[in-house]
């Protein structure tokens, strides 16, 4: 369970690379106990970030306290942040065992109490079997398990995960998950995990960071991000929202009325004293919208798109359409829903949400 005090604290941290900034200015603090997902699109800053949190990299500004005690400077031998990489990095040379064993023999632990935690982690992670065999003859989930154990071994109370799971099968990636979580929650060790995978970051954090440009755009709860994203950016980066710009006509006790290009539309919950002629963008996530043939009745935000196609996302689809003036939409139903719908290339159908399912992005 995440906890209030802060271990790993980023307190104006820069880093440059000649005239190029990796990162700006950022400010974290990464709790005891968290499962802290950073996540991005490439070359956003999340991987320069963890490699200042390991010692890999030294930033050019600003602090990194571990534990309250101050480590940027600090050699990556002499702090305790191990890391498990997306190429796992595991010795080809040795046997399961003695990758384990690795960190261990270089703190120069006694031989019995080697041996006796990397039994106790090669059970742990389900690898007693292949303790002797070449890390060649393992399977990527069996790799994934080694890279693991050899990191936890040492007993460290943070860990640091670079895209671990993005070399592994669609169904390995679902079972590692798991075994991370589960890890995670019974160790009580902060993970901080660097992704592109929404799926992965949102399943398994406590809070997510999504970055851009080097800059940390939102932290958040998974649910908090996937439902009140803070700007535009955020938004179009998650893919799940449909986005509406406009101009508030009118306001009341529960919202304003936004004039579109594409109709007026109600909106609740606005963020603050709006003016009116204000422009504001307001979001739908695609899961909160319905699509019918029939006009809905009642009062129910609507308007007419025609089909583009889908996008069959396991056990759910994703429905495109276009209105027709070339605002693109989406919705996210089961496939039973699209069976009744009968969809078809062109055909017309309503796309509709209630005023308390918009979300008005905060004016930059």
């Amino acid at each position: 369970m995440m906890k209030n005090t802060p271990l790993v604290t980023l307190d104006g941290v820069v880093k440059r690379y000649g005239k190029f900034t990796a990162v700006e200015r950022i400010d974290l603090s990464i709790h005891e106990g968290e499962f802290l997902a950073i996540m991005g699109s490439s070359g956003c800053g999340k991987t320069t970030t963890l490699r200042m949190l390991a010692g890999l990299e030294t930033p050019s500004e600003g602090e990194i306290r571990l534990a309250g005690k101050r480590v940027d400077s600090l050699p990556t031998w002499k702090r305790d942040t191990p890391m498990v990489w997306q190429s796992l990095a595991l010795f080809p040379f040795l046997t399961v065992r003695e990758n384990v064993e690795f960190g261990l023999r270089m703190r120069k632990i006694a031989k019995a109490e080697r041996h006796a935690r990397v039994d106790k982690w090669l059970e742990r992670m389900q690898i007693s079997e292949f303790s002797e065999r070449n890390i060649a003859h393992l399977s990527g989930g069996q790799r994934q398990r080694v890279a693991l154990a050899r990191s936890l071994v040492t007993e460290p109370r943070i860990l640091l995960l670079d895209e671990p799971l993005s070399a592994l099968d669609a169904h390995l990636k679902v079972r590692m998950q798991t075994v991370l979580s589960t890890l995670q929650r019974e160790l009580g060790i902060t993970f901080v995990y660097v992704t592109h995978s929404q799926s992965e970051a949102f399943s398994m954090a406590d809070r997510v960071v999504i970055m851009s440009k080097g800059r940390i755009e939102q932290i958040g709860e998974p649910q908090e991000i996937y439902r009140a994203p803070r700007s535009r950016f955020v938004a179009e980066f998650l893919g799940s929202s449909n986005i509406f710009n406009g101009s508030v006509s009118k306001t009341n006790g529960r919202g304003a009325v936004v004039s579109t290009p594409n109709g007026q539309f109600d909106v609740e919950n606005l963020p603050g004293m709006i003016s009116h002629n204000a422009g504001v963008t307001f979001v739908v996530s695609d899961d909160r919208v319905s699509l019918s043939h029939q006009r809905p009745n009642g009062n129910f935000n609507c308007l007419e798109a025609a089909v583009v196609g889908e996008e069959f996302i396991g056990a759910t689809a994703i429905v495109h359409l276009e209105t027709e003036n070339g605002l693109e939409l989406k919705a996210q139903k089961s496939h039973a829903e699209l069976e009744h719908l009968n969809l078809a290339p062109g055909s017309k159908l309503w796309f509709s949400w209630s005023a308390g399912a918009a979300h008005v992005l905060p004016v930059p």
